[in-house]
């Protein structure tokens, strides 16, 4: 009954969480691979007691150190990006999390499709970056691509048994971050200790300002698009403060099924995992008394410049999105660093966005290219405050 399950980018807020779930369901999951990029010392203790078959690290450096300690337990180490598609490929692994951040996760994912494993995918952009031949390539291998965002899981979970019943549209519910109703003087001098805190959930850095932003709603509804073979205007976004209902789905008789919990990314974390079973859990359950009303409004979409640029990042297609989340990875890391203000991210992605030339069919080469142009770009941008138009 234990799946055996690869789990990359362990060290990160949702591998955390997800080594929680196999730490209360130690009969239903058994760790076959761990990966983090430089929180060597907490993969370390994380090896010691789940005890995978390998795990690989993004410091090279620190490779011949992690070694000493995890050599004599039996474990195998290996470092750098290439091992890790190599690791992915372990004919002991049945199920692929990957929770890595960003772009990294595209190329591990594939690696690991390529090699008929399933995948419970908590990394949104690779499905931004390269939706069409992520998913044709699972078609081909005859995988499974299991959502761990929790909007995804909801549509997901929504839409078991409906299979065959035609999808009129899906509704992405968003909490709004710690900055709904602020206006754009406002939101010129937030800070990045404002912005790290979310009011419901508890993320990483990346997408927490992705959420501050609305950035993340609109990479969400380009992941959607791919998941659930959608168009466009079959995608829907609606402002949710209290994040109890995590999405929706309409049908074509007009009903509307909706998922709902407490915030808690263990849930979809476990049924992605776990799917097609439900396992108990002793987690909080959800009390009505604490949640008198529901609301919903519409997003602001001009204040939050980043959800209106990746709407029509998606309606463009091709190598857009690529460049999109390119120039966003930037813009955040940028942002952290305090070298740009939280308006100035869009600025700097709609100005790469105009730069960057289109490619309509992208391979997954003219992908790389496309992404490493637009980081380039983006970093040349940093700091220019002009406003571009990119309406095309």
């Amino acid at each position: 009954m234990s799946k055996r399950i690869a789990i990359l980018g362990s060290t990160g807020s949702i591998g955390t969480q997800a080594l929680e779930v196999v730490r209360e369901q130690p009969e239903r999951f058994e760790v076959e691979l761990l990966s983090c990029g430089n929180n060597v010392d907490l993969l370390i203790k994380q090896a010691l007691e789940f005890r995978p078959n390998a795990v690989v690290i993004g410091d090279a450096t620190k490779l011949d150190a992690t070694k000493d300690v995890l050599f004599p337990a039996g474990i195998k180490v290996y470092a750098g990006p290439e091992a890790l598609e190599q690791c992915v490929r372990m004919e002991g692994i049945e199920l692929v999390l990957t929770a890595l951040v960003g772009y990294a996760g595209l190329r591990p994912t594939l690696a690991a499709i390529d090699a008929g494993k399933h995948i419970a995918l908590a990394n949104k952009e690779t499905l931004v970056v390269a939706g069409e031949l992520v998913t044709k390539a699972a078609r081909e291998k005859g995988v499974n691509i299991y959502p761990v965002d929790s909007e995804h899981s909801a549509i997901f979970q929504c839409l078991a048994g409906e299979w065959h019943n035609p999808i009129e549209k899906i509704v992405l519910t968003a909490s709004g971050g710690p900055f709904r109703g602020k206006s754009r003087e406002e939101l010129a001098k937030v800070t990045k200790a404002q912005a790290l805190k979310h009011p419901n959930w508890d993320m990483g850095a990346k997408i927490t300002i992705d959420s501050a932003s609305l950035m993340n709603k609109g990479l969400e509804a380009i992941e959607a698009k791919w998941l659930f073979n959608l168009k466009a205007e079959q995608i829907e976004i609606i402002v949710h403060p209290q994040s109890i209902i995590h999405s929706m789905v309409q049908f074509r008789d007009g009903s509307m099924k909706a998922q709902m919990g407490l915030p808690d990314m263990k849930l979809p974390i476990q049924y992605a995992m776990a799917y097609p079973d439900r396992l108990p859990t002793t987690w909080p359950r959800f009390d009505f008394t604490k949640y008198p009303a529901f609301t919903f409004e519409q997003p602001d979409v001009v204040t939050f410049r980043n959800l209106a640029l990746a709407l029509q990042a998606m309606d463009k297609g091709g190598n857009v999105p690529c460049v999109l989340n390119a120039a966003n990875e930037v813009a955040v890391e940028l942002f952290l660093k305090d070298s740009i203000g939280f308006l100035e991210m869009s600025d700097l992605i709609a100005e790469t966005l105009e730069t960057v030339p289109y490619i309509a069919n992208p391979a997954l080469a003219d992908l790389e290219a496309s992404d490493a142009e637009a980081r380039r770009l983006s970093r040349t941008f940093a700091g220019r405050t002009r406003t571009p138009a990119w309406n095309s």
